[in-house]
């Protein structure tokens, strides 16, 4: 399945994905003791979803009978115009534009229709940040990059500013070489985290995270958290900003990634005056969607 596997990379990058790898479908048992533990601690918080499916989770064979291979995709996002931050309010660059789950599922749909063009018998089935699939996990041993120190997939050559995308499969695809940890002695994020959210090298304390508090904490932000929020309302960049290797990232060619002139020219001012018409108007197809109006605004409220 050589040739197979050529046609797949080649159609992936020509598609827009900037990095696609291949592994074997093996079980993940060896991770089975750490993501219990981290269950019972509470680690999860309040994000209860990740209580249920772990047998899935971890034996990708559940999701579809027959897998023999897995796929990792990386779409790049880091934006060739960051908004400026003086006097405003800061959303994470991932937000800038459209919800990458329309974009990313669109594209892997597309992939999953030319593999089965290619091979009648194959098949797929896909996800992006919404299945039970561990997409860190599969993106390292596919070759992708490591799971750095702030716990997100880091890419040698660019970087970290990527979406994940994953594909299971029954066609058996030759593997590429899983990618080993290059984090050294850098401490940059784990310093830079103002909130202490990192202060476990490889593993996020969730319930400490900006991201967290700002996009999944339905009730109010503590207050000790609050204060260290820096304008930060949905999302946080730090741990990738301060990463050596994000000097090596490229800027993405999405039209989709965008900000718009709207979002742009937004100030504190404009965000404080924001209605919620003028919410739905700017944040139309955007993640910052999700949090709602209220919940966005309680962070500067």
């Amino acid at each position: 399945m050589s040739d197979l596997k050529e046609l797949i990379k080649t159609e992936a990058l020509r598609s827009g994905f900037a990095h696609c790898g291949f592994t074997r479908n093996d079980t993940l048992e060896h991770l089975r003791p750490f993501y219990s533990g981290f269950i019972r601690r509470n680690g999860h918080v309040t994000l209860k979803y990740l209580e249920s499916n772990i047998e899935k989770r971890l034996n990708p064979g559940l999701v579809l009978e027959g897998t023999k291979s897995v796929i990792a995709l990386l779409m790049n996002y880091y934006p060739p115009e960051i908004i400026p931050q003086e006097d405003n309010f800061i959303i994470a660059k991932y937000a800038y534009g459209m919800d990458y789950h329309l974009v990313m599922r669109s594209k892997i749909n597309e992939l999953i229709g030319f593999m089965k063009n290619s091979r009648s018998d194959i098949q797929a089935k896909g996800f992006v940040d919404s299945g039970l699939v561990l997409e860190k996990t599969w993106a390292q041993q596919c070759g992708l990059g490591w799971q750095g120190k702030n716990t997100l997939i880091i890419n040698k050559s660019e970087g970290s500013f990527f979406f994940i995308g994953i594909i299971l499969t029954d066609a058996d695809i030759e593997p590429d070489t899983p990618e080993t940890d290059h984090c050294g002695s850098c401490s940059n994020c784990i310093e830079a985290c103002p909130t202490g959210a990192l202060s476990t090298p490889y593993q996020l304390d969730i319930g400490r995270c900006i991201s967290y508090q700002t996009i999944e904490n339905r009730e109010d932000i503590p207050e000790e958290l609050k204060s260290k929020l820096s304008n930060r309302i949905y999302g946080c960049d730090i741990c990738q900003d301060v990463c050596p290797y994000n000097r090596f990232a490229s800027l993405h060619q999405f039209t989709e990634f965008l900000p718009s002139e709207q979002l742009k020219k937004l100030r504190k001012k404009d965000w404080v005056a924001m209605t919620e018409p003028d919410f739905n108007r700017i944040f139309v197809d955007s993640p910052v969607k999700r949090v709602g109006f209220h919940r966005l605004k309680r962070g500067f409220l």
